[in-house]
């Protein structure tokens, strides 16, 4: 890391041991990488953490295009979703549960379903008799 000032979603460095065995080291034999792996991360934790615009990113980070195309490998190459899945089952193993969680609530207000399915399965929309409140000044006769 360079000498610039820590945001609040940087990596400690106990956290980016634990993160950076998932993380592809860079390969041999090709150009060595510009960017320390660590601050591709701290990029991701900050997009992630204020939601900015990935052209947003400020400038003490990589660029905005490097990061991202570290992120969309990562993401095509399953390792976001490793690192996740990993961290969370180390986290429940300490917390005393087993890796995986035994059961999943769905709330029924998020999941909508019905038997019958397709078009007629939606309510239809029905319109009012009686006078909207734009209407009601239009006297009719």
């Amino acid at each position: 890391m360079d000498t610039r000032q820590p945001y609040p979603s940087d990596l400690t460095h106990e956290q980016w041991a634990q993160v950076e065995r998932f993380i592809p080291a860079p390969r041999s034999g090709g150009r060595p990488a510009k960017y320390e792996r660590r601050e591709i991360v701290n990029a991701l934790l900050y997009l992630n953490r204020t939601g900015c615009q990935w052209r947003a990113l400020p400038h003490d980070f990589p660029p905005w295009d490097s990061v991202y195309w570290y992120f969309r490998i990562w993401k095509h190459d399953g390792i976001l979703d490793r690192l996740h899945d990993e961290l969370r089952g180390d986290l429940r193993r300490a917390e005393g549960h087993p890796r995986q969680p035994s059961a999943a609530i769905i709330d029924s207000q998020s999941v909508k379903t019905t038997e019958k399915g397709g078009r007629r399965a939606m309510t239809a929309v029905r319109g009012s008799s009686a006078a909207s409140g734009t209407c009601s000044s239009i006297r009719s006769g």
